[in-house]
Order: C-alpha cells, then structure tokens, then sequence
C-alpha cells in the first residue's frame, strides 16, 4: 500500500489491514443521505438502520437525574448496571449469567471487535451478514470463513451448511460462529428448532458462538429465543440499548459471557482497560432502568412492535406488487430485495450488479438503499437492503389507533414518506419493463 501524504507534505506508512478499508456501508450511506438533503434533493432515507422511535420516558428521566454523575467507572461497568442486565436475561430468555462474567462497553459493535481482537480465530459469517462484521475481523488480523445461504432459506444459516463449511477447515485456530438474529439485512430469525440444530452443530464443531441479539426485542410476534438456551457453555451473547430502546446515539452496549469463558472476559477487560477505559457514567446509570422490569417499558415495546409488523408487511405487500423477491422478515427494520426478475430489463439500462442498482435508484427517485455486496454477496447478484425507518416512531406511537382502524389513512397520516417511496419505487420498476 503506497504512503498517503498528508495536507502538511508529511508522509506514513498505513498498516496492510487498511488496503481496501472503506467507510461503514451504513454510516456512508446516511451521510450522502444528509448531503444530498442540505443540497434540497427528496431523500427516502432507507439506508441506515436506525430506531425511529423516542427513547422511553423512564430511560430518559433516569438520563436526566444523573447528568451529574462524572466519575470513572469501572471497565467492566456499574456493578449495579451489570447485576440488571444479568437479571433482564434471566427474566427474558431464561439465560443464567453472572454479573462478573458481563461486559458494558460505548456500543455493542466495540465489544464484537474486542472478543475478535482478544482471540487468534477464523470468523466464521453466514452470506448476508452485517456490514461490519467482516472488516472487524480483518481490523483484528483474523480470517473470515464466508458460508453461502439460500434465499429459499430466508437467507438464514442451515446446520448441515455449517458442518460441511467448517470441517477440517479451521487449522487448529479457534472457530468463532457468528450469528444475527433477528438478522440484519434479511429481517429473519430462527425458529427455537433451527437453534437447537446449530447448537448441536456448533458443540460438534468445537466452535464459538457470537449470537448479536441486538434486534431480540424488536422481534415484531415477541418470540425471540437465544441460541445460549442450548449451547450455554459456548454462546457469548451481546446485545445494547440502540434498538430495542431507540437509543443509538447513546452508545452503550453489552457482551454476556458463560463461567467457562471468564478468563477471555479478563482479557477483553484488560484490552479496553487501554482503549476506551470505561462507557459514559451518566448513560450506564440511566440504563440501569432500561434493563429493569417496568411496565411502562413493556408498553412501549408492544407499541413499537406493533407498528413494525405493520409496517413490515405493508412494505413487503408493495415490494412483491412490484416484482421483486422478499423474504417474510419477522423482526428489526429490514427487507432484503431481489431484484433478479428484471435482470434483463436492468442489463438493457447498463444495471448489472447490486451497487450501480442502488446508485441508480438513488440518483433517479431518491430512494437510499444499500447494495448486497456490503452485505457478503456477490457483487453481480441484484441485491439490496431495505430499512423501513423513515417515519416520525413519536408520532405513530402517539397515534396507534389509526393502525387499527383506517389503515389506509395510517398509511398517508403517519407514513406519508414511506408511502410515496413505495409509489416512486413501483413507478420505476414498471417503468423497466
């Protein structure tokens, strides 16, 4: 890689794990998104996945009440924060963590880069995966084991592809399995079945499992079930506040880890003991509520999940209309197109791969969507995600009954830019044929 010189003339050599290295897909796509806007273009901002609800009221009174709180906490974090969130397993899903054996971190992302930093693995990512997953793995200096899927499947993971994939594959390296779901980009997730068949194949293995559980309350039928129920000895799972709780911005996230593994916890302590030091005191003492039993919360995740069952399956409706392939998400905020039903109509406009498919929406209709190819796909395959966000989630919580009474004035009251999109996006597809 040559040596970049800077604005002052001064030169340095960039590590050989940067050739390549681009912006986060998502992070990039929702800058352009805001350029185009302050530049007066019509944006459907469907690129990044962001929660468009409010942060609930307790969460944000308990922020208010310790805006004072300005020490250093400890690095693994507030021992009362840790002693909640090993409570809300229990209470959620039935998983027995100890609070010793809990991480909080500025991010469920940093931690998923630290477990990989910690360990000399082979990563191994079903075909789609977030889009960070795999430059995180290169930013520690591991590989990455790529597992092709199936859009028969739903796009997700099958045991019997696991197994044939890692076999005599692995070179005496620690095998790190790791899994999203409900899954970003598809909006799929895994009956209890199909996670107990990966954990008999992943305890066969030998290998790690990193179950991201980010989306596991936003689970729209509320029937999420982790993987840890039946690998517990060899599940860690990570989970935060961006989603579920629509604070993304607020930056704290969580790594649960079994007993057998407590000495990989010290390590990770240890690595952001020289990184970040600790998460933000006011942020882990208000999210003391968040993972806390509240009704009020409870109510708010009802509400929240209702309107993403609405508004899943009104968008996947006007997709289908349209032509194009979609998979029946059943969590998060995600469609993953296919768009191979018109290969044809999109050779003859010079359309041949999924990233000159989203630059051309983008340009044409101001829809922001993200190409598979930032997903794991192959760059000739015409997939896209979807991120069925652009919504005012204050509003539409406000407002619920419309939902269940005249849908289709829900549709223009509380979904107006969604709406159009899906009317822009329509008129440009049949416009290909």
């Amino acid at each position: 890689m040559p040596s970049p010189k800077s604005a002052i003339g001064l030169k340095f050599n960039a590590h050989p794990r940067l050739a390549g290295l681009e912006a986060s897909a998502t992070l990039a796509i929702n800058e352009r998104s805001q350029r185009l806007v302050a530049e007066g273009r019509r944006i459907f901002r469907f690129g990044l996945g962001q929660s468009p609800f409010p942060v609930p009221d307790p969460v944000v009174k308990a922020l208010q009440a310790n805006a004072h709180q300005k020490d250093y906490l400890p690095v693994r974090g507030l021992l009362p924060l840790r002693e909640a969130v090993a409570a809300w397993f229990r209470r959620r899903y039935g998983l027995t963590f100890q609070a010793q054996n809990i991480l909080i971190a500025p991010g469920s992302k940093e931690l998923l880069f630290l477990i990989q930093m910690a360990l000399d693995t082979i990563l191994i990512l079903p075909s789609p995966s977030w889009v960070s997953y795999h430059p995180q793995s290169r930013l520690a200096g591991n590989s990455t084991l790529w597992i092709e899927t199936r859009e028969a499947d739903d796009w997700m993971l099958r045991p019997e592809a696991l197994l044939a994939a890692c076999r005599e594959k692995l070179a005496g390296k620690t095998g790190v399995l790791l899994l999203n779901y409900p899954n970003n980009p598809t909006g799929a997730t895994f009956t209890t079945e199909q996670l107990k068949l990966l954990a008999e194949a992943a305890r066969e293995l030998g290998i790690l499992v990193l179950s991201d559980e980010i989306y596991g309350e936003v689970d729209h039928r509320h029937n999420h079930h982790s993987i840890a129920s039946h690998y517990p000895e060899g599940t860690i799972v990570t989970t935060g506040l961006s989603k579920w709780c629509g604070a993304g911005g607020w930056r704290l996230g969580v790594a649960a880890f079994p007993e057998g593994l407590a000495s990989l916890v010290d390590a990770i302590a240890n690595i952001a003991s020289e990184t970040y030091t600790s998460t933000s005191a006011p942020i882990q003492y208000a999210a003391i509520t968040a993972f806390s039993e509240d009704p009020a919360i409870d109510t708010y995740l009802d509400d929240c999940c209702r309107i993403l069952t609405f508004v899943q399956a009104w968008v996947r409706e006007s997709l289908l209309n349209s032509g194009v392939s979609v998979p029946e998400g059943t969590g998060g905020f995600y469609h993953f197109l296919n768009f191979e039903t018109h290969r044809q109509a999109l050779s003859a406009r010079g359309i041949t791969d999924s990233a000159t498919l989203c630059e051309s929406l983008l340009e044409e209709t101001g829809i922001a969507l993200l190409p598979g190819t930032a997903f794991g796909r192959p760059a000739n395959e015409l997939t896209v995600r979807l991120s069925y966000v652009d919504f005012d989630g204050a509003q539409a919580l406000q407002q619920l009954a419309l939902i269940e009474g005249d849908q289709e004035q829900a549709k223009e009251v509380l979904f107006p830019r969604i709406l159009e999109a899906m009317q822009v996006f329509s008129a440009w597809v049949q416009a290909l044929d």
